[in-house]
């Protein structure tokens, strides 16, 4: 009874085990497959990889890439069929040609026009900024307030040490 028992409260542990992967009969095949997969973007989950992905979707995908490499085509044609099919937004590193021209170009030009802003607007503070002549009282009493700061200071170091032998 006891034995029954357990079974009966461990039975339920193995309903919640995890779905099999789809796998090709041959592992070389898989492991090409899943490296294909890696460059492949899922259109539903947008910024996750078609081999981790467990959407419909991504698993159609992977299916066509499995059923194509069985046909014999090489990594490239199926990467061209993909993008045939689904346009180039489904790869994670697009060409470079004349429609995803903007896209490489466009952090560099942001980083010149913003240098292009930074330089415009440092030199217009820069003219900006008067730099006021002291006049000759003021020039003066500043002479003066620096001379006497020396004297203080050297007056204030004398009496410490007569007061502290030691320092």
């Amino acid at each position: 009874m006891k034995y029954l028992l357990m079974i009966a409260l461990l039975l339920p542990a193995f309903v919640f085990a995890g779905v099999a992967k789809d796998m090709a009969d041959d592992p070389v095949m898989e492991k090409r497959m899943m490296h294909l997969a890696e460059k492949v973007r899922c259109l539903v989950c947008q910024s996750e990889p078609v081999s981790n992905s467990h959407s419909d979707w991504a698993q159609d995908v992977r299916q066509i890439m499995r059923e194509k490499m069985i046909a014999g085509a090489s990594d490239q044609e199926i990467l061209d069929i993909l993008v045939e099919r689904f346009g180039k937004s489904v790869l994670f590193d697009p060409p470079v040609d004349k429609e995803t021209i903007p896209l490489w170009s466009a952090p560099f030009v942001l980083l010149f026009v913003g240098g292009g802003i930074l330089v415009y607007q440092l030199r217009k503070r820069k003219g900006l900024l008067v730099e006021e002549q002291l006049s000759a009282q003021d020039e003066q009493r500043a002479a003066e307030l620096l001379n006497e700061n020396p004297a203080s200071d050297q007056t204030t170091v004398t009496s410490n040490q007569a007061k502290d032998p030691q320092a």
